[in-house]
């Protein structure tokens, strides 16, 4: 029987078996779908649907550098064992290394790794080491330089907090430095012109707000107002913020003494914004048991 390229997906979808694992199930069991799936299951490649339901929010930010270009990728596991499993941090080093040839995570999944797509590869290491994985985000930046760094690192290149900081001129010491301090103080942008206007028009709400229950009179408010905003602009972003390193000058201020720009950054953190599901392992226990 012929093996058709709809057949071969009916059984990824499936199943969650690699496209070539779905296929050659196929061919062993001349088309027929409920025998693939089976021949699937006995090989241990169907294992990846089962675990495509459970959160992944642990995980690793790797991150690589290029010349003037950097990329910072998030893979999510279910638990921090895995992530310090040397064969998933193999696996992430890769994925990151391809994201410096494409521009964004669905153009990722399909590249290439190792004569496989980054895709079917998470999928064949669901399959052998036993829990959910994905590729969650990737950010990528350009410069002159650029500086990374990585946070609560579990091997070269790769951690729980990822940074990259592009500059316009070169000053990888200063670059590392304020990567250091983005990795720490989490500005929401580089300046005020690269904020959300809808991040500030609700804090400047607020400030309204507050400002009103003092019983002032509006003249007073709007010049209240203009200072509240000055200092809210001033805690996050990364241009006016405190440097770490010397709170005697802001980073912008840092930056003009150390003679380079800073024209971007990019912070990944693991499961950042995933909500995570409480477990209770008692209870996990005796529903396990039927209790």
């Amino acid at each position: 029987m012929a093996i058709t390229a709809a057949m071969v997906k009916e059984l990824r979808d499936s199943t969650g078996a690699g496209m070539m694992d779905a296929k050659k199930a196929l061919t062993e069991n001349d088309g027929n779908m409920e025998a693939a799936v089976d021949w699937l299951r006995t090989k241990g490649l169907a294992k990846a649907a089962k675990k495509s339901g459970r959160t992944a929010a642990e995980g690793l930010v790797a991150v690589k550098v290029d010349g003037g270009q950097g990329v910072a990728v998030e893979v999510n596991s279910e638990t921090d064992f895995v992530a310090k499993n040397a064969e998933f941090q193999e696996m992430v080093s890769g994925i990151a290394g391809a994201a410096l040839g494409v521009s964004d995570v669905d153009a990722l999944k399909s590249a290439d790794l190792g004569g496989k797509s980054v895709e079917d590869t998470i999928t064949d290491k669901i399959a052998t080491i036993g829990e959910n994985m994905s590729v969650r985000r990737m950010a990528k930046i350009d410069g002159t330089s650029v500086t990374s760094y990585v946070h609560g690192a579990a091997a070269d290149g790769m951690g729980k907090i990822g940074v990259l900081v592009a500059l316009s001129g070169d000053n990888d010491a200063f670059g590392k430095q304020v990567a250091m301090h983005v990795a720490a103080v989490n500005p929401a942008s580089l300046s005020e012109a690269d904020l959300d206007p809808a991040v500030v028009e609700k804090e400047k709400q607020v400030q309204m707000d507050i400002a009103r229950e003092s019983g002032k009179p509006d003249n007073v408010i709007e010049k209240m107002i203009v200072g509240r905003m000055k200092k809210f602009m001033a805690e996050v972003t990364l241009l006016n913020q405190q440097f770490v390193v010397n709170p005697d000058l802001t980073v912008g201020k840092a930056a003009e003494e150390a003679g380079v720009e800073i024209t971007g950054f990019v912070r990944l953190e693991v499961g950042e914004g995933i909500e995570k599901k409480e477990e209770n392992f008692a209870e996990e226990v005796a529903a396990q048991l039927g209790n």
